[in-house]
C-alpha cells in the first residue's frame, strides 16, 4: 500500500464517502437478487459503504476490513449511530486477506490501485469468494467537476489543469509502489484473468447540483484543500493563488460561499462471479 496516513484523512474520507454514497446504493441495487450470508468490504475505511451494505443485507454478516484500526473504530461508531450490525477486522491489503474466510459478496472500493501488483490483488480478492459469489471492484471514474470553467478570476480551466497534475502524481505514485507492475488497466480482462466469469461494468452518476448542501460543500472544500497540499510544487504560482482564494472561507468567490458550486462525477463498478 502507499504510505498515505489514512487515519489522518479520516474526516475527509468519511465526508467524501457520504457525499458519494448514492453510487453505492445504485450499485447494490444491481445485486438485489443476491442473498448473501457473508459480506466483506475490503479497504473499508471509515465504513460508509459497509454500513450501507449492512442496511441493504440485514440478514448477512457484514465485515469491514481495513489496515487502520482508527478508521475501523469510526466504522463501528457509524454503525452504532445508524443502528446496523457491522463487524470489523484489521488486516493489511492484500497480504493479510488469507485468514478472513470466504464470502458471498466481496466489495473493494478504490483500493486496488494502491497496490503495486494489481492483478495479484484481484487474484487474492477472487480467492475470498464462495462458489457463485460476487466480487464488486470500484475502479475508474470520471474526474469530479465542481466549478465553472471560468471562475471570474485566475486563468480559466483550473480543474482541467488539476486533473492533469493529479494524473501525473498518480502515475508517479504507481511507479514508486513496492513491487509495482505495469499493466493495461482493463479491469474486466483482469477480473477474467483472476478466474471470474459473468464480468460486467456499470457506471453510476453522483450528481449534487448547485447550490450545494452543507455536506457536499464541505466535501468539495476538503478535497480542494487536499489537492492544494498534494500539488504544491506541481502547479504554477497563479493556479496556487487561485486555489488559495477558493479556499478562503471569507471570500464571496470561494467555495464556502459561492452559489454556483456543484458536484458531478461518475463511479465505475466492475462485477464478476466465481464459477459454481
Amino acid at each position: 500500500m502507499t504510505h498515505l496516513d489514512w487515519a489522518a484523512m479520516a474526516d475527509m474520507l468519511e465526508l467524501e464517502g457520504e457525499t458519494h454514497s448514492p453510487y453505492v446504493r445504485q450499485a447494490l441495487d444491481e445485486l438485489r437478487d443476491l442473498r448473501p450470508r457473508r459480506v466483506l468490504d475490503i479497504g473499508s475505511g471509515p465504513g460508509v459503504a459497509a454500513c450501507r451494505m449492512a442496511e441493504v443485507f440485514p440478514d448477512a454478516e457484514v465485515t469491514a476490513v481495513d489496515g487502520s484500526p482508527e478508521l475501523l473504530e469510526r466504522a463501528e461508531k457509524r454503525a452504532a449511530r445508524l443502528g446496523v450490525s457491522l463487524r470489523t477486522r484489521v488486516a493489511s491489503f492484500p497480504e493479510g486477506l488469507s485468514d478472513l474466510g470466504r464470502a458471498d459478496l466481496v466489495w473493494s472500493g478504490q483500493v486496488v490501485h494502491h497496490v503495486g501488483d494489481q492483478q495479484d490483488a484481484l487474484n487474492r480478492l477472487a480467492g475470498l469468494l464462495e462458489p457463485g459469489g460476487v466480487l464488486a471492484v470500484v475502479e475508474g471514474e470520471l474526474p469530479a467537476r465542481s466549478l465553472p470553467r471560468d471562475l471570474g478570476f485566475g486563468r480559466p480551466g483550473l480543474q482541467a489543469r488539476l486533473d492533469a497534475a493529479r494524473e501525473e502524481r498518480f502515475s508517479q505514485m504507481r511507479a514508486e509502489l513496492p513491487g509495482s507492475v505495469a499493466v493495461v488497466e482493463d479491469w474486466p480482462s483482469m477480473l477474467r484473468a483472476a478466474g471470474l466469469v459473468s464480468v460486467r461494468s456499470k457506471s453510476f452518476l453522483v450528481d449534487h447540483p448547485a447550490p450545494l448542501a452543507e455536506g457536499p460543500r464541505a466535501s468539495v472544500t476538503r478535497y480542494l484543500g487536499h489537492r492544494r497540499t498534494m500539488l504544491d510544487g506541481t502547479l504554477d504560482a497563479e493556479d496556487l493563488a487561485t486555489l488559495d482564494r477558493l479556499l478562503d472561507p471569507t471570500d464571496p468567490a470561494g467555495v464556502a460561499l459561492r452559489p454556483d458550486l456543484f458536484l458531478l462525477t461518475a463511479k465505475t463498478v466492475h462485477f464478476a462471479h466465481l464459477p459454481t
